[in-house]
């Protein structure tokens, strides 16, 4: 058997393809939309990729079902009462799958979302234990899927996750303890609260040490595993109906079209977002204006996400070599419509704009601590950009918490005739709240440097009976 696991850390998504030696046939499962990584690695050990299964339709990425079965005429599983645009073979519960030696076996899983399966994996197919089982948004490393994402579509988190628990206890759990388990996240996702950064374990471990899969009634892990989500990103619905539909496929290998800086200042004022993938710190030192700052060095298809439309209409400056990264890197959320990228040297375009570059305000936590011990009247706006779990281990003095993926819908709320600076943990999503802010007419922004992290060490020093509460 040939058993491969991609983990794709930026989006926390681990896809999997399973083969048989000796017929050559394969499936994918859970693919991400990019797919020449795994048609390279099918070529190079001469397998046939003839089924895509889908443990359910994620809302987190973009899958790449269609583009997959139109590389290689696979057919498109999904578990039943899936409902797509496109041609789907349908997966009944306790299904068998043959790839030769290889079998796998269907368990519906319902829960994450009503048409959630499992994949388990018999190396041999009369094997008493399985080599392991794909449970998808069902069961991960710590956790169990979320079960409140479909609350807008008329079925409520409760009933959801009464069927979450069900699957896990008589679906998941009654497979031998040794069974590996292969869920489709990990740590990052917001497709659950406590996911570990682990990308395997087995139904053992987990029947020990997951705190929900330790709940015994089911009243109790329905109350557990519905209360303290993190707040979902601003495309997950979007995605979510996306991979239902038939669309346009993803080239992951041709870069976006070159643009000059006057074709990229003539689409900006037609209404495009100019998207700087740049570093915060070479952001602020010189951008474009109006420019939105995501840097690829972080979560950057899952934090433009948050704060750009799929309607909008994109313009990328990106480091030498970046932009077809960065194009496909949205494209894997299904942001498709990238103009082009500003072409050449960055800098001597930015030299080149009219007015010359727009520079960032950065502060550090000593310079922030020092100004509010100063004024106790706190004459600023201080935004917080952190999900409100992140604010339990503490708050800046007067602060506001805007989550990020909820700041475009909120601006109304930032007062324009003052001074206002974002933070979030360490510096990297408070560069895109504080260029967010920035577009939408704050002349005065600022982001702290290092986050709430940096705070920390220095603000006691500062603060200590300077002010109140």
């Amino acid at each position: 058997m040939i058993f491969q696991q991609y983990f794709l850390a930026c989006l926390s998504h681990a896809s999997y393809l399973i083969g048989d030696e000796s017929t050559g046939v394969a499936v994918l499962v859970d693919p991400q939309r990019d797919i020449t990584g795994y048609l390279e690695d099918a070529e190079r050990q001469g397998l046939r990729i003839e089924h895509v299964i889908e443990t359910h339709f994620h809302a987190d990425f973009l899958s790449g079902h269609l583009e997959l079965a139109a590389a290689t005429g696979a057919q498109i599983c999904f578990g039943q009462g899936a409902a797509a645009e496109f041609p789907v073979r349908w997966l009944a519960d306790d299904e068998r799958i043959s790839l030769g030696d290889v079998e796998l076996e269907i368990r519906a899983t319902p829960g994450h979302t009503p048409e959630s399966i499992s994949v388990v994996v018999y190396e041999h197919a009369g094997d008493e234990t399985p080599y392991g089982v794909l449970t998808g948004d069902t069961l991960f490393i710590g956790d169990v899927g979320r079960p409140d994402l479909l609350s807008s579509e008329g079925v409520t988190a409760e009933e959801l996750a009464g069927l979450l628990y069900r699957s896990i206890h008589t679906r998941l759990l009654t497979l031998p303890d040794a069974t590996r388990v292969f869920p489709a996240h990990g740590a990052g996702s917001s497709c659950g609260k406590n996911l570990s950064s682990e990308t395997s374990s087995t139904i053992g471990e987990q029947r020990r040490t997951n705190y929900a899969v330790r709940i015994p009634r089911e009243d109790d892990f329905v109350a557990a595993v519905t209360e303290g989500q993190p707040v979902a990103p601003a495309y997950f619905p979007y995605d979510a109906h996306l991979n239902r539909e038939q669309r346009d496929l993803l080239d992951d290998q041709s870069p976006p079209s070159p643009l000059s800086l006057d074709e990229v200042l003539a689409a900006q004022e037609a209404g495009a977002v100019v998207l700087d993938t740049r570093d915060p710190a070479d952001f602020a030192r010189g951008h474009l204006r109006h420019a939105v700052n995501v840097g690829l060095a972080g979560r950057f298809a899952e934090f433009a996400g948050d704060v750009l439309r799929p309607s909008d209409e994109i313009v990328l400056v990106c480091d030498e070599g970046r932009a077809t990264e960065a194009r496909v890197r949205l494209g894997r959320i299904g942001y498709d419509r990238v103009t082009g990228c500003l072409e050449g040297d960055v800098a001597g375009a930015l030299a080149a704009s009219p007015g010359g570059p727009e520079r960032g305000s950065r502060v550090t936590a000593t310079e922030l601590a020092v100004f509010l011990a100063q004024v106790p009247a706190r004459p600023i706006t201080i935004v917080d950009v952190r999900n409100p779990s992140e604010t339990e281990a503490g708050r800046l003095p007067g602060s506001v918490n805007i989550p990020l993926s909820q700041l475009t819908a909120r601006l109304g709320e930032i007062p324009l005739d003052r001074p206002v600076v974002t933070h979030c943990a360490s510096g990297y999503r408070s560069s895109i709240a504080a260029s967010v802010i920035a577009r939408a007419g704050h002349t005065d922004v600022s982001d702290l440097i290092g986050g709430y992290q940096a705070w920390e060490t220095v603000a006691t020093d500062h603060l200590e009976g300077a002010l109140p509460g």
